[in-house]
Order: structure tokens, then sequence, then C-alpha cells
């Protein structure tokens, strides 16, 4: 008979810690990339010192194209495209975003680094002590707890763990039950 309220107890916290637990396939909301206007970066993956190719379709003003990784460019309304040469202290294996800004509605896409050199400039250049704008971040792991939530998870818990002590600790009564 103890054997069964123990494992009664201990089902009750598997379930109740599963239920608790945030699902790892939760999407952030907020984040959808949806604009009146196209953009792209080519390529999207380049070398340190690489130039890449800032494409726009569709947007009825100047776009402002911003990234920690190349200088600001401004693609002039009516024109396609512009270029921007990729800086030399860029980390291979990193993510930098790049913010497209069409009059009020902006737009983000990723450009990755490679390693080596760029094929458009062969020679090494020295790398400079300061890095810029590396996308790094949580991988969408995270959103933020609240001080509320936190406490709300801890009680559950902690009441779940309570509850499986005292059902498994419980004594029979004297008619053995």
């Amino acid at each position: 008979m103890r054997a069964i309220r123990v494992a009664s107890a201990a089902l009750l916290t598997a379930t109740t810690l599963a239920l608790t637990a945030p699902p790892a396939s939760a999407a952030r909301t907020g984040e959808e990339n949806i604009t009146s206007f196209g953009f792209r970066v080519t390529p999207a993956a380049i070398a340190a010192g690489g130039q890449v190719t800032l494409s726009v379709d569709g947007c009825e003003h100047n776009t402002k194209v911003t990234s920690g990784i190349f200088d600001d460019v401004t693609i002039p309304k009516g024109q396609a495209s512009a270029t921007a040469k990729v800086f030399w202290d860029a980390k291979p294996g990193a993510m930098y975003e790049v913010t497209f800004a069409c009059g009020q509605e902006s737009g983000t896409t990723d450009l990755t680094i490679v390693g080596g050199g760029s094929s458009n400039n062969p020679t090494p250049q020295p790398t400079p002590r300061h890095t810029r704008g590396v996308k790094a971040g949580v991988g969408g792991s995270s959103d933020g707890s609240d001080a509320q939530q936190i406490a709300v998870g801890g009680a559950l818990i902690a009441g779940v763990i309570g509850t499986a002590y005292f059902w498994a600790r419980r004594r029979t009564g004297p008619n053995g039950s």
C-alpha cells in the first residue's frame, strides 16, 4: 500500500513540474518581420572585409540601412540597391543584424560572417581592438520573467513537493489502510 502512495506522489510531482515548465517551442510574439517593402542582403554570408549588396523593393522613400558591421548606407528613393563594405574586425561565425528603414517602417535580416579573407581585398588588415554590434542574445529561449511569475511558479512547486512529502510520510491507520 505504501508503494502506491509513493508512486502516486511521484506521479503528481512529475505532472505538476511538467505542466509548469514553459514549452521549448514557445515563440516570442512581436518578432514577425513583415513590411510593405521587400529587402535583402546579398550574399547572406560573407568574410570580413567583403562587400555586400543591400537591395530594397517597393519603398517610396529613401531607405536607411544600418548595422554594427558596416557604415550606415542610404538607398535613395527610386534606386533598388547599394553596396557596403563589411568591417575587417567582424568575427568569423558571428551573426549581425541589418536593419532596413523605409519611412516609418523597418525590417531586419541577418548577415553571417564566415572565416577567411575576402576575394574583393585579399590583403589582410589589422584587427582593431574594439568590436561592433555582434547579434548575441538568448536565441529565443527566454523573453524575460517578472517577479509575480517566479513567485507563482515557486509556490506551485513547493506545494506539490509538500503534498508529495505529506502523502509519502503519512502513517497507516489502526486497520492497516
